[in-house]
């Protein structure tokens, strides 16, 4: 089961220091109702990223209403009580900001980023969309078209449909392997009153974190929070509704495919992984990175580089609360899918059996310690950050704890994990293939070895 959040143990209504270094600080104060209000004070920036978090995403959906929270987000970007949509488009140009949104598996983002000292309209904007939507019959039909030609997009993109359809493989029937965006039938079914009991029941102030980075101060953003929101949850602490059940990846091996008419053919094979509480998360980061994770990586080496098979070839890594997934990505001529899946094959199997080497342990430690060290450059970055550790695990993660963890894994528990994961009779357990081929048959024997 995923672990409590310990963010919720700190009492109501106080405020906690969780860092202080170089100049700035990172606070945490929990407010009345729970919205649990983090930031980092950023010296040296002239810019301020808000983002409300709303923990809520696919996995949360009943089969009735499979998309409703990606839907929302669009919708609630359609009117408040105070502003319409052109209204909300023109607060936020007029400013030179930019407010926007993204849909994920266990989360929903509404998010501005502006002048520092714009601070208030942003603030005032991303607050105002979530907590007081109008969600009107009028507004739910006029989006619902926009949502199904983002469907129509994703299944145009040979790509995006790979990856929608290995994720529903791999992960079986759970909520967590239906796609963000819905199906176009549960969008075209989907009626307004149950996108409004979604939100009422789902956007709940305990299951929220608003964290704000840039040139601020805690005390200043929580005067516009809370100016904002006035007294609308005083009282409001009533415990969140747990998700539903733990989701158990699929056991039987799959192979799918997609009949494309496109000019290459694209594969991905994989297997279930990690959940994001395991402490073996980071050696499964460095165990990724020495995959597929760039041009000295195992896979890119000798797919691309040694025998020039494929243009673009890597592997990524997923963790949900309870779960996750290791995949391989391919895209080459379709009469060399069968030479790439052995060479792929053939890559896994090495390392399930002999572990990776102390130089690529040591490169692979150096360019996830360097991505995580870059990517605190902007004040977009490090308000991602502070939201979803916050959201996910209850706690602020510094980046030199981060570092630190990276730092202490060892060639051993790479090889450990890469036995568990990657060895028969284990391996891969899914494979999709999106590319012109009319049945099954048609794919290559390596293919349907590989799975077997």
């Amino acid at each position: 089961m995923a672990r409590q959040n310990p963010g919720h143990e700190q009492p109501v209504g106080s405020t906690r220091t969780l860092e202080s270094a170089s100049g700035g600080q990172v606070k945490r104060t929990v407010l009345p109702g729970g919205l649990r209000v983090i930031t980092e004070q950023v010296p040296g920036v002239r810019s301020a990223t808000v983002g409300l978090w709303v923990g809520v995403g696919s996995r949360d959906e009943r089969p009735a209403v499979a998309g409703a929270a990606h839907y929302l987000e669009h919708l609630l970007f359609k009117g408040t009580g105070r502003r319409d949509a052109t209204t909300i488009a023109e607060e936020v140009d007029a400013v030179g900001g930019e407010l926007n949104a993204f849909t994920a598996k266990e989360h929903t983002c509404y998010y501005a980023q502006v002048i520092d000292e714009d601070l208030p309209v942003a603030i005032d904007l991303v607050t105002d969309v979530v907590f007081d939507a109008r969600c009107t019959d009028a507004d739910v039909d006029t989006e619902r078209s926009v949502v199904l030609e983002e469907i129509a997009m994703r299944d145009d993109d040979p790509e995006d449909l790979l990856h929608e359809t290995f994720v529903e493989t791999v992960l079986g029937g759970h909520t967590l392997g239906r796609p963000v965006l819905g199906s176009q039938e549960s969008i075209q079914d989907m009626s307004a009153g149950a996108l409004r009991g979604f939100y009422r029941r789902r956007y709940l102030p305990q299951r929220m974190v608003l964290a704000v980075a840039g040139n601020i101060t805690h005390g200043a953003v929580l005067r516009l929070v809370r100016k904002a929101l006035g007294g609308r949850f005083d009282g409001d602490t009533a415990p969140v509704p747990p998700r539903g059940g733990r989701a158990r990846p699929r056991r039987a091996r799959s192979l799918q495919l997609r009949t494309d008419d496109t000019e290459q053919a694209h594969l991905m094979l994989g297997m279930p992984t990690l959940g994001r509480h395991d402490e073996r998360r980071h050696a499964l980061g460095v165990l990724n990175a020495a995959l597929g994770g760039g041009m000295s990586s195992r896979l890119f080496q000798e797919v691309r580089e040694r025998r020039g098979l494929a243009y673009q070839v890597y592997s990524s890594v997923a963790t949900y609360a309870d779960t996750g997934h290791l995949s391989v990505y391919a895209g080459c001529q379709p009469d060399r899918l069968g030479e790439v899946t052995g060479v792929v094959r053939a890559v896994l199997d090495d390392v399930a059996a002999h572990g990776l080497t102390d130089a690529e342990v040591a490169r692979a430690k150096g360019q996830l310690r360097g991505a995580l060290v870059l990517g605190m450059e902007d004040t977009a970055s490090r308000m991602t950050r502070l939201g979803k550790n916050e959201l996910n695990y209850g706690r602020y993660l510094s980046v030199d704890d981060n570092v630190a963890r990276i730092d202490a894994v060892t060639a051993d528990d790479v090889a450990a994990l890469a036995r568990t994961l990657l060895g028969r009779p284990g391996g891969v357990t899914s494979g999709v293939v999106v590319g012109p081929y009319a049945h099954d048959e048609d794919l290559p024997d390596e293919l349907h070895e590989v799975i077997a």
